[in-house]
């Protein structure tokens, strides 16, 4: 079965390249990723996918086979902005490819894992590997602030639930068995506003909060003294109100970001919360967000998720190392994401999930983005050889 990906490969890699540097050269700000959409809808139907839906949220998914057995590959077609142009080696939507490497925002994060997803379906149709299976190729918006968000929409709507999910992030096309959790958390202080040539009337609650700021510190180094994976607590942002510049402030705000590891509970983390504030005149909530998409919907996201792992011994994972086996001819290399991605969802769901994915991730949103082009069509390749073996 290699033998024959590999060979089908050969034909179809200048058109995989193609695709990857026309999906970099849309600009997709989350929230803007109509044209990106829209491409990757009419790719699909050029390589023959058996029904492609753009859903209320602007997601794209198009589907192969309607065989029992689901497995489904997600990449985001949206990116982080770019707000440092004249910072880049070359342009950030040009699509360039230098020494071997693909150049542009949204290179690695992820559009060069969706052109090679895309196009490990149609290779799968083509070869025959499809037979007795569904596979679903999504192309999902606003991950990048309501990561997950996207598939609860896309499996309600479209009565969607795979067997297996394969998250095409960034990985160094090493295996990924799972991700931190993160909970995104809003503590607020609260003053007495008074003048400020009588601050003793007032109460200030920027002052209020200076302890709980040296707590946030000590907390998060003690996280870093435990064994194994260590969870992390950084405060990164903070702001005050006031009735002007010439009064005591009222209220605080600050912001923190909390990533989890295996076995840290909600509960843990609440409770966690809870002693940041404890003898303060504060609260704690999560931070929800308010997004619309590109179609005009109104989105909600709640960013509290926990840490998940997949053993080796399960059946995704193992389907997963015997491919990388055969395609590459030796023994897989894993990796245990510190970011967050669209898993949150399927994992929640009880849906197994592994992660797989062409470029460094450490690039991901960074100046000169890059993506290795070989990495893009074994990427290709390993997905068409899993959909064969699962």
């Amino acid at each position: 079965m290699e033998k024959q990906i590999k060979e089908a490969l050969a034909g179809i890699k200048k058109s995989l390249v193609t695709l990857a540097r026309d999906l970099v050269r849309i600009k997709s700000y989350s929230g803007q990723e109509e044209e990106a959409v829209s491409y990757t809808a009419k790719k699909m139907g050029e390589l023959g996918y058996d029904e492609i839906t753009i859903d209320a949220m602007g997601n794209v998914v198009g589907r192969i086979g309607s065989g029992e057995k689901k497995i489904m590959f997600d990449s985001h077609l949206d990116t982080v902005e770019v707000k440092d142009y004249e910072k880049w080696e070359y342009p950030p939507f040009s699509g360039e490819i230098v020494d071997g490497k693909l150049y542009g925002r949204g290179s690695v994060d992820m559009k060069s894992a969706a052109a090679a997803s895309i196009y490990a379906g149609a290779l799968a149709k083509k070869l025959g590997l499809a037979a007795g299976k569904t596979i679903y190729v999504s192309g999902t918006v606003l991950e990048e602030d309501c990561d997950g968000e996207n598939l609860k929409h896309l499996f309600k709507e479209l009565a969607i639930r795979p067997d297996f999910f394969v998250t095409c992030e960034p990985s160094g096309n090493k295996i990924v068995t799972g991700h931190k959790g993160k909970a995104q958390v809003t503590i607020t202080t609260a003053g007495r506003s008074a003048h400020g040539s009588a601050p003793e009337k007032g109460l200030n609650a920027i002052y209020e909060i200076t302890e709980i700021i040296q707590r946030v510190e000590r907390a998060n180094l003690e996280l870093h003294k435990k064994e194994g994976l260590k969870g992390t607590l950084v405060m990164s942002g903070i702001s005050s109100r006031s009735v002007s510049l010439n009064a005591v402030p009222y209220q605080c705000e600050a912001y923190l970001d909390r990533r989890t590891v295996p076995g840290e509970t909600k509960e843990m983390i609440e409770s966690e919360m809870d002693q940041l504030i404890a003898g303060k005149n504060a609260t704690w909530e999560i931070c929800t967000l308010h997004r619309k998409s590109w179609t005009g919907l109104d989105i909600s996201y709640d960013p509290f998720h926990p840490a998940w792992k997949i053993g080796l011994d399960h059946d995704l994972t193992a389907a997963g190392a015997a491919s990388y086996r055969k395609f590459f001819g030796r023994d897989p290399k894993y990796d245990y994401w510190d970011f967050s991605t669209n898993a949150v969802t399927p994992v929640s769901m009880g849906i197994p999930v592994i992660g797989f994915g062409p470029g460094v991730y450490k690039l991901a949103h960074s100046t000169n983005e890059n993506c290795p082009v070989d990495q893009i069509i074994e990427a290709c390749g390993f997905y068409t050889a899993l959909v064969g073996r699962i």
